[in-house]
């Protein structure tokens, strides 16, 4: 069933009509004197019992509550998109605006996340692999080695170091060959679509090395600080099926979730994008295989894929557009089925706890209650997570606020949402 704000504050108004009052005109008991203030005090009594009932049952309570902080003026100069979906009893608790698209910032990062714990597992391995061909001997490795890139945005000089001893362990003092970064897992664009130039955007080669498209580069350098004398070309190229596999270096899924969501890492964010494509059979890998991914899972939770834009997976993108309810439905999806809950849950950020809610909602009801991605691009502050209601329910909830001139108007709000979804 769908309802207007104004319906529900209606429904509320009415359940407070209904509470039974005091009888009128309550007359002092004969006698005065004690009998009297006995009565008054009766009458006080009825009267606070009145007030306490006053406040409707839940969720009621929680509708006309929100529906109150709706009568705002700043959406006469912006909009929002809100839902809050019950999980616990299975139904719709809010809607406003739940339809209309808008761009949702970084809480694109959920619809990411749901798409890949779904389709990669929560077991799924992020890889670097160091393979040569051709022999060695006498400590000379004559022939070609290969950095094969998987897009693995937590492959770090650790993992550079792995590679280089996995060279030493099999005996190569000396390489002549050529150095080869094989970057083919993705296709060549190294910007999303629709990023704006001055924004702080990530990189997208699938061949990193703390975070830098320098990953040839440092391993030379790596090689040769490490007593390797060093006689070979460094280039790009496929690495061929017979390449012997010296190492391969991974981070799971979990490790690039977390700082993906908790601090809303754009890197991770579309090194899980591009995983999808990957497993979409793109080679090389591109924004529109993983977005086909995507748009299955819209069809699966029973939306139309055509009523959204899915652009990249970080939401730096000017081009996403999103609903409010189609958040809610995949965070809906994500309870329903565990093998995704038990990844994403611990990967959103707490409210006044840590990541990027780490300062927001404190001395609320909704602090460390909350869990939930935040969202901030020009003009547009989101937030969608999960909560624990008073009664115990669990609820899942979707805000997008966009046309603001000052982000600050759009987190206080949402701020102010979610300490009414746990407030008694």
């Amino acid at each position: 069933m769908r309802f207007s704000v104004k319906l529900y504050a209606a429904m509320a108004l009415l359940a407070v009509a209904s509470v039974a009052l005091p009888a009128q005109g309550v007359q002092p008991a004969p006698g005065g004197g004690e009998a009297a203030m006995e009565a008054c005090a009766a009458d006080t009594a009825m009267a606070d019992t009145a007030a306490t009932a006053a406040e409707p049952a839940w969720p009621l309570n929680v509708q006309a509550r929100l529906a109150r902080l709706l009568d705002d003026d700043m959406f006469e100069r912006s909009q929002v998109g809100l839902m809050v979906y019950d999980l616990t009893a299975d139904s719709a608790l809010f809607r406003h605006n739940e339809r209309q698209t808008l761009r949702p910032a970084s809480t694109m990062k959920v619809v990411t996340a749901v798409a890949a714990i779904d389709r990669l597992g929560g077991s799924h391995l992020f890889r670097t692999s160091l393979r040569y061909t051709g022999s060695i001997a006498g400590g000379t490795l004559r022939g070609d080695v290969y950095l094969v890139g998987g897009f693995d945005p937590r492959f770090n000089a650790d993992d550079m170091s792995a590679f280089v001893e996995a060279l030493r362990r099999v005996g190569v003092d000396t390489l002549r060959g050529r150095i080869v970064a094989d970057k083919t897992a993705k296709d060549a664009d190294r910007l999303g679509e629709g990023w704006c130039w001055d924004d702080d955007n990530p990189v997208l080669s699938p061949l990193l090395v703390s975070r830098r498209d320098e990953f040839a580069a440092r391993f030379l350098s790596r090689l040769r600080a490490d007593g390797v004398v060093v006689e070979a070309d460094t280039t790009e190229g496929r690495t061929p099926a017979d390449a012997f596999e010296l190492c391969t270096r991974t981070h799971t899924m979990d490790q690039v979730l977390m700082p993906m969501m908790k601090e809303s890492d754009n890197l991770c964010a579309e090194a899980m994008f591009y995983q999808l494509g990957m497993a979409a059979g793109g080679r090389p890998a591109t924004a529109r295989h993983a977005r086909s991914v995507v748009a299955r899972l819209i069809e699966k939770i029973g939306l139309r894929p055509a009523d959204y834009r899915v652009a990249d997976g970080s939401g730096l993108s000017l081009y996403n557009y999103v609903t409010a309810e189609l958040e809610v439905m995949l965070l809906r999806y994500a309870y329903q089925n565990t093998n995704i809950y038990t990844h994403l849950l611990p990967s959103l950020p707490v409210a006044a706890d840590d990541g990027t809610l780490a300062r927001r909602m404190r001395g609320t009801f909704a602090a460390g209650n909350v869990r939930a991605k935040t969202g901030s691009v020009a003009a547009v502050s989101s937030l969608a997570g999960f909560c624990t209601a008073a009664n115990g329910h669990v609820l899942c909830f979707a805000i997008i606020n966009q046309g603001l001139r000052r982000g600050s108007a759009g987190r206080a709000f949402q701020d102010r949402v979610c300490d009414e979804l746990c407030r008694p």
